[in-house]
């Protein structure tokens, strides 16, 4: 059997809201036959510099390296400029984005779903990394 191809993943999150960004790692990690590695900043592992310099050149790197951006529909993400921040660099390192619609949630904030490469994907394991593009890796 031939080794999986790993993928490079971002997830933007609210740490605030924590809960969804372990449910969808703890997706990933579960996944049969699926390698990945994850470029997201976690809670428990927070960029140093805290000044808005530092944390946007903080997330820049941490992006830059994935090939997929997933982003959590929340309607928190409405009122985040650093998910706004981590969507528009995202599109400006051409990374797809896949737009994430948080179970039971009935609205999405407009700039994640403009944002989106795909149609919004519903909360579970198999919508979720069916959407993640694997053709060129």
């Amino acid at each position: 059997m031939p080794a999986l191809k790993s993928r490079m993943i971002f997830m933007s999150h609210a740490w605030r809201y924590n809960s969804h960004y372990e449910t969808l790692v703890s997706w990933l990690d579960n996944a049969a036959n699926f390698d990945w590695k994850n470029c997201s900043v976690p809670s428990d592992n927070a960029l140093p510099d805290k000044s808005s310099k530092g944390l946007s050149e903080g997330m820049t790197r941490q992006i830059n390296p994935s090939q997929v951006v997933l982003i959590l529909g929340g309607m928190y993400a409405a009122h985040s400029e650093w998910i706004e921040y981590e969507i528009s660099e995202a599109q400006r390192l051409e990374k797809p984005i896949i737009g994430i619609k948080p179970w039971g949630q009935e609205r999405i904030p407009k700039i994640v779903k403009d944002a989106s490469c795909c149609p919004m994907v519903g909360w579970n394991s198999a919508s979720v990394i069916s959407a993640i593009p694997q053709e060129s890796w």
